[in-house]
């Protein structure tokens, strides 16, 4: 599979930071140990069939629940490259992109399957789906957000600017 091309793994509505990591792990900071356990308790195949690239695909209200910073570190550590959804908990939301987590949203998730072969261009805000030979707008995220996502969090972004200064 072309690395630029992204494998859809389809949730529902408000997945809380419980499904994505449960309480029960968060005694463990390590992001490669949150990984072995990412989204076990909405899916049980993801964490041992996900990929470095794919992408999850949800409903509302993605990541409501508890503010804790886990949930983006797990799904990043597991190799997901982004989230598109419907919409975000706001609390989420700034967690992902602290975290270097690039998430969409887009009211069209309804359409997109498991396993649906897609294309993500960030710039210009396109969701191409290849599997079903159609397109979807988003609104691309602000410059900065995304200087973020690319710098791999808050704390990266924090340190190139450090040794630029």
């Amino acid at each position: 599979m072309d690395r630029s091309i992204s494998r859809v793994w389809k949730f529902g509505d408000n997945i809380d930071t419980d499904l994505i990591i449960a309480a029960r792990y968060l005694n463990n900071s390590d992001p490669n140990e949150l990984a072995k356990h990412v989204m076990e308790d909405a899916d049980p195949n993801f964490k041992d069939s996900v990929r470095e690239g794919d992408v999850v695909v949800a409903g509302e209200n993605f990541g409501c629940g508890s503010s804790r910073e886990h949930a983006p570190i797990a799904l990043k550590a597991a190799g997901v490259s982004a989230v598109i959804a419907k919409s975000f908990a706001r609390i989420f939301y700034r967690n992902a992109f602290n975290m270097g987590l690039a998430i969409y949203e887009l009211k069209e998730c309804d359409e997109f399957s498991d396993g649906d072969e897609i294309k993500i261009d960030a710039k210009s805000g396109i969701v191409e789906n290849l599997t079903t030979k159609k397109s979807y707008n988003f609104t691309p995220i602000p410059p900065f957000m995304q200087e973020l996502v690319d710098a791999g969090g808050l704390i990266e972004y924090a340190k190139k600017e450090i040794k630029r200064a």
